[in-house]
């Protein structure tokens, strides 16, 4: 049932209530008479005064407000007034997010006042208005700023009207366009429309069609639409392009004697087999006295894309490259992104590099940071890397457990010098095969070493698609990473690491170097008591003792794999985890257990990279301490943007997770574990796919189910049977709603018939869904997407 909304007048006193409010509790300690009030208020006409008089008596009645004995007042020591971004999570509530502040406030869909989800609120709160779980609620008192001045969605035109309903899962109000503003738009179309007018009593937003993307279900019209859904642009403005366009190609012989060379070593590039824009490769030198000089040579973005440009305030815009299914939405133009910067085999290219020198052991004793100029030999794909290292270990029988080292004799050095010294140079695949081998050993010692420190190993499942040439999906299947993947990682962790350490211990006095920090906080013990005792449902035991965490966490990710519950204990996991960002503080990483760690390996694809390449530059040059708060808005306008290209990439694979079910068997039976309860259904991950639907309430016909919260479960209440978190169970597909991205599912019984609760829908339904509540989760618990893996880890 829809709450009804406020009226005109309801609206203009709540506003005065909150600006009376507002007014005690500037003047907490004062109590005043309604006179003094009126007069504080410069009131004069006798309306408005009767007016302040029945809201203060209001005001007095809700608890807001103390009478005193002598009819003065003053301010409920309970009440107080805070800002932040409204979370419509659901058509029923939301949650108002303050910054810097632990737990969100609760609002009802009817305390909410005409505020949509991204809207900034001023919301009234009452610490003693708490539910039994102890959440504070309040309610919307002013909207500060609107979050959407557009809004995606897909169109449906009537005989005398039309109106859109948003793609986006927490917008709940469908948009009443006129027919004179369709700008051409076509029955069923995806399009952006403008907000004209916002919801208002019993009023509709009301907007105006400002493009069109499209045709819904076709693959492009999709991806624009998650695109524009997030606020992530689809192409670059036109002097953007131009200026990349008029960056010089030519490397100046100038240019190259400011910079140390390292054209003549080996060096090499491993990325992705579909990958274009190569931002890291690694060198190679066996050293005289048994070690190795290995060298973490990365884009020089930096030298391109310079201070005060069109080309930077293009990138601090975006912050980011976005990766869908089936594109990269680059952070920088193609000319820089695939060109000038990609580290592309057999061409000279500018590079700023942390060099270290490594004992056979993987300790670091000797490093150096600078501008570089390399020239990359081979660019091997993880998979043609992989083959390298699975060849090397059966010909070397060289084991990357084992605590031997691979060691060259002195002849074995003398002829790899002397190949050095020589054009070309390691050309055939086995000069690289001895140098992927001993970079692989050295990798798992490093990685070793992390975990003995505390480092958490998160490896949560990735989802990827075989795509037809319209962009349909033919299949799916989970990405496996192996050696080459994780032999490039702790590298680049490792010149993260060595930058962020090297830029604090560079001034050992206060104020410290101001650097770009990716930071991540312990996780809250709440959220770790939670995460237990879920994981206890599956039968593993997770210690969440100061300490203790990490080495539990990683036995558990040891003990799930390859089983039914991996992705969902894992997904659960990252999420119990505190979210990484970007920070001028250097507060150390829980993850990784580093004290100091930034980002400096990936400026193609990051601008905080880009941010500490010029502000390692800064300090490489001798120069004094950065004014910290410039760059400490940068590093949070960054963290809020990686946070929606993060969105835009579920939303795209759960798109397609959903198109793949679609194009199934509607008779086959699905083997699936519950990843959430909620007082309207279950949620269900169908574990061969990792794809998420729900079974609704409404389907389960066998019994009248009640949602226990406190055990994460739903009771039958004549049968007494039980679902509940983690169980094992079998489904089938009711219906796959594409513009919802969503799917309901159906039990399927011991008996191998369907619980239904009406009609069979048609399992590809692009239409309005009456039912919404599927779109949030419960405020009281309830399941979550599952979260999908990134192109490269966010560490």
């Amino acid at each position: 049932m829809t709450n009804k909304k406020p009226t005109k007048e309801q609206i203009y006193k709540d506003r005065i209530k909150a600006e009376i409010l507002e007014f005690f509790q500037l003047n907490e300690e004062t109590a005043w008479s309604l006179n003094q009030v009126h007069k504080a208020f410069a009131i004069r006409d006798r309306k408005t005064k009767d007016l302040f008089g029945d809201l203060m008596i209001e005001l007095h009645k809700d608890k807001k407000l103390i009478r005193m004995s002598e009819g003065h007042y003053i301010i409920d020591a309970s009440t107080e007034f805070l800002e932040g971004r409204m979370d419509h999570v659901n058509v029923r509530f939301g949650f108002v997010v303050v910054e810097g502040r632990e737990g969100d406030i609760l609002v009802n869909a009817r305390d909410m006042n005409g505020a949509i989800d991204g809207d900034t609120v001023k919301v009234l709160v009452s610490t003693k208005k708490k539910k039994s779980t102890d959440r504070t609620e309040g309610e919307v008192v002013e909207i500060v700023r609107r979050g959407r001045a557009e809004i995606v969605g897909t169109i449906e035109i009537m005989p005398n009207y039309a109106f859109v309903t948003a793609s986006s899962k927490k917008i709940f109000g469908d948009i009443f366009v006129s027919k004179n503003d369709l700008k051409n738009a076509q029955h069923g179309d995806k399009v952006i429309v403008k907000i004209t007018k916002y919801a208002e009593d019993e009023r509709k937003m009301e907007g105006i069609v400002a493009e069109v993307l499209g045709k819904s279900g076709e693959n492009n019209t999709e991806m624009h639409a998650i695109l524009a859904e997030f606020g992530l642009p689809i192409s670059f403005p036109v002097n953007i392009e131009k200026e990349a366009d008029n960056i010089p190609t030519k490397i100046s012989a100038s240019e190259i004697k400011k910079r140390r060379d390292f054209r003549k070593t080996t060096t090499f590039t491993i990325d992705p087999v579909d990958a274009k824009d190569f931002d890291d490769a690694l060198s190679f030198e066996f050293l005289e006295n048994g070690n190795y000089e290995i060298g973490v040579h990365i884009a020089d973005v930096t030298h391109y894309v310079t201070p005060e440009s069109a080309l930077e305030q293009e990138a601090f815009m975006r912050a980011t490259s976005v990766y869908l299914v089936d594109r990269v939405v680059p952070m920088l133009p193609e000319k820089l992104s695939n060109g000038l910067c990609s580290l592309r085999p057999n061409e000279d290219k500018l590079t700023f590099s942390a060099v270290f020198e490594i004992t056979p052991q993987a300790k670091v004793v000797k490093e150096w940071f600078g501008r570089t100029v390399i020239h990359s030999d081979k660019r091997f794909s993880y998979e043609e890397a992989q083959e390298q290292l699975t060849i090397n270990n059966e010909q070397l029988t060289v084991n990357s457990n084992s605590s031997d080292e691979f060691v060259l004799d002195a002849e074995e050095i003398e002829i790899l010098k002397k190949a050095k010294s020589q054009k070309p140079k390691a050309e055939s695949q086995n000069n690289f095969r001895k140098e992927l081998n001993i970079l692989n050993n050295l990798a798992h010692k490093l990685r070793a070493d992390r975990f003995a420190k505390g480092a958490v190993n998160f490896e949560t499942v990735e989802v990827k698609f075989q795509l037809d040439e319209n962009g349909k999906p033919l299949g799916v299947y989970q990405k496996v990473r192996v050696d080459a993947h994780k032999l490039i990682e702790e590298f680049m962790l490792l010149a993260n690491k060595k930058v962020a350490e090297y830029v604090f211990n560079l001034k050992k006095s206060e104020p410290r170097n101001t650097m770009v920090y990716r930071t991540h906080e312990a996780p809250d013990p709440e959220k770790l008591k939670n995460f237990s005792t879920f994981a206890k449902r599956f039968g593993y035991n997770v210690d969440t003792e100061v300490g203790r965490i990490s080495t539990s966490f990683n036995a558990l990710m040891h003990d799930v794999e390859g089983k039914p519950e991996q992705n969902i204990l894992e997904n659960l996991a990252v999420r119990t985890m505190s979210k990484a960002k970007y920070s001028t503080d250097p507060i150390g990483h829980f993850g990784l257990a580093f004290p100091f760690y930034s980002h400096f390996t990936s400026p193609i694809r990051r601008y905080p990279d880009m941010m500490a390449h010029r502000m390692l530059q800064h300090y490489l040059d001798g120069k004094e301490v950065l004014e910290k708060a410039p760059w400490e808005m940068r590093c949070k306008h960054s963290s809020e943007r990686e946070k929606m290209a993060a969105e835009a990439e579920r939303a795209s694979i759960k798109y397609k997770q959903v198109e793949y079910m679609s194009t199934m068997d509607e008779d086959k039976v699905w083997d699936g574990i519950i990843s959430g309860v909620a007082e309207f259904g279950i949620f269900v991950e169908i574990t061969e796919t990792a794809s998420e639907g729900m079974i609704r309430m409404m389907d389960l016909k066998d019994d009248f189910y009640e949602y226990d919260r406190e055990n994460y479960r739903i009771v039958g209440q004549r049968n007494g049977k039980v679902y509940t978190f983690g169980d094992k169970l079998q489904v089938k597909v009711k219906e796959c709603n594409l513009a919802r991205r969503s799917m309901d599912l159906l039990l399927v019984g011991a008996n191998g018939k369907v619980q239904r609760g009406g009609e069979r829908t048609s399992r590809r339904d692009d239409s309005r869904r009456k039912s919404k509540d599927s779109r949030g989760g419960n405020p009281k618990g309830g399941g979550k997407n599952p979260r999908s893996g990134d192109r490269k880890k966010r560490r």
